[in-house]
């Protein structure tokens, strides 16, 4: 069994620090993005769909990336106590506090599967905006960030419960 976790582990921190490095760099995209908003509203007719697709990219960048900011302990966090615990101390914290944001997850992917579904159900579910683009693609994104956090965030538990029974899995940040 303890095998099976190590892998499970192993599979899900790799393929979330790929996909982490990889997503990081949408930041560029972003800022491409507004960039040229900014040049077609000074020099030529302004770009409708800039400002929206800037805001699907926002929203890529930040479910994709944020199962490798959790790996990376870059998540906010108090650290009026924290700081000063040992390692098996912040283990057994954080296995407790992290059950929630399992709970908290599994209602997010519940709620982002029933938005795909709507978005799919009726011919393609589309913005408000004048550029009217459809939603499903963002939203199918949505659910495989927040399924990808969903995994690592197990990993992370798992990684909690191995280092309170002895496991060497690396000291907390």
């Amino acid at each position: 069994m303890l095998s099976l976790v190590k892998r499970y582990i192993a599979f899900v921190d790799g393929m979330n620090y790929r996909i982490g490095r990889v997503v990081m760099y949408g930041i560029f995209v972003m800022m491409a993005i507004l960039l040229w908003s900014s040049i077609s509203k000074t020099f030529f007719n302004p770009a409708l769909w800039t400002l929206e697709m800037a805001q699907f990219a926002m929203v890529a960048y930040y479910v994709l990336g944020g199962p490798y900011s959790i790996q990376m302990g870059s998540n906010v966090r108090m650290d009026l106590l924290y700081g000063e615990w040992s390692d098996h101390r912040k283990a057994q914290v954080d296995a407790m506090t992290v059950i929630f944001l399992i709970v908290y997850l599994v209602f997010l992917l519940w709620g982002g599967w029933e938005s795909f579904m709507y978005s799919i159900s009726y011919g393609g579910e589309r913005s408000n905006s004048v550029w009217r683009p459809y939603l499903w693609p963002i939203k199918a994104i949505m659910l495989v960030g927040i399924f990808l956090m969903l995994l690592q965030a197990i990993s992370e538990f798992f990684k909690d419960v191995l280092r309170i029974r002895g496991h060497d899995m690396g000291a907390k940040t």
